[in-house]
């Protein structure tokens, strides 16, 4: 099953990392995981923009039409798949540096497996509130980066010392990919690419 991990993630993730140290899955089994979990923020964020609408501060609701929330969606979503598996591609280089040598289908399980908190925060789009979902974010990113200096050590194969040095050096440069997505996101939304308000 595709999302056979996620369980245990939550529930002992030192164990589970080291389960899936020990079954290496392929290339495409961990690509088909981010190919779901992505869905779940990009769903929920479609349904919240034309459905429910979003409430920021004491503004009235902002609601999207379909079409707009769509392009959106869709942009999300690609955003969200390109986005992990240009961290999977730094985490395979950066490895070197590092004196580990992993495959890069056990980058793309590491950044997949790592991201998959952060994923899971698009279910508080069904509840639209600024506060809440910044709130829910949070923790989400919390545990994500919990995840990575959990993960690194084991599926590297190097000491927890150096591991914590190459998991700070992926968290800089997964911020700094965020940070890029996100002023991609608003560039777009700028440039006047039909984005319409109900």
């Amino acid at each position: 099953m595709i999302l056979n991990h996620l369980w245990g993630l939550y529930s002992n993730p030192r164990t589970e990392w080291q389960q899936i140290d020990r079954n290496h899955e392929n290339y495409w089994y961990a690509l088909s995981h981010i190919l779901i979990i992505a869905l779940i923020p990009s769903v929920c964020s479609y349904y919240a923009s034309a459905q429910i609408g979003w409430s920021i501060g004491a503004g009235d609701t902002i609601r999207l039409t379909h079409e707009s929330a769509l392009f959106m969606s869709l942009g999300m979503y690609f955003g969200l798949v390109v986005g992990v598996s240009s961290l999977a591609m730094m985490i395979h280089e950066l490895a070197e540096v590092f004196d580990a040598k992993p495959s890069i289908t056990q980058a793309l399980e590491l950044a997949a497996y790592t991201a998959t908190p952060l994923y899971m925060v698009g279910f508080a789009c069904l509840y639209p509130e600024l506060w809440f979902i910044s709130a829910v974010g949070l923790v989400g990113l919390t545990y994500s980066i919990y995840l990575l200096y959990s993960g690194v050590p084991i599926l590297m194969h190097i000491p927890e010392e150096k591991g914590f040095i190459y998991a700070s050096t992926v968290v800089t440069c997964g911020l700094v990919l965020l940070s890029v997505l996100m002023a991609m996101s608003v560039i777009l939304l700028n440039s006047g690419s039909g984005i319409t308000y109900l």
